[in-house]
């Protein structure tokens, strides 16, 4: 039916490229672009985990969303405290 090893090197490559963007891809000044960059390793990471078990999946794609977010924005906020350029 679906060849689950398809989805794990889908999800390796998302998982391996979404963090080489969030680090040295395109745009990584913008702080918008980052957040995106990071959430395509997070659902690199959530297919991976998919092949074995759908809630572990689920959970690992809301819990990496929210905890990538919230430290991104608290970046974003101490940064602009000290008046640097985002």
């Amino acid at each position: 039916m679906f060849n689950l090893a398809l989805w794990v090197y889908v999800g390796l490559a998302l998982a391996i490229f979404g963090s080489l963007a969030a680090v040295w891809g395109p745009g990584v000044k913008d702080p918008v672009i980052r957040t995106i960059n990071t959430e395509v390793a997070s659902v690199g990471v959530s297919l991976i985990l998919l092949t074995y078990n759908s809630t572990l999946a689920l959970l690992t794609l809301i819990a990496t969303t929210i905890i990538v977010t919230l430290i991104l924005f608290r970046a974003i906020s101490r940064l602009e405290e000290i008046g640097a350029d985002v």
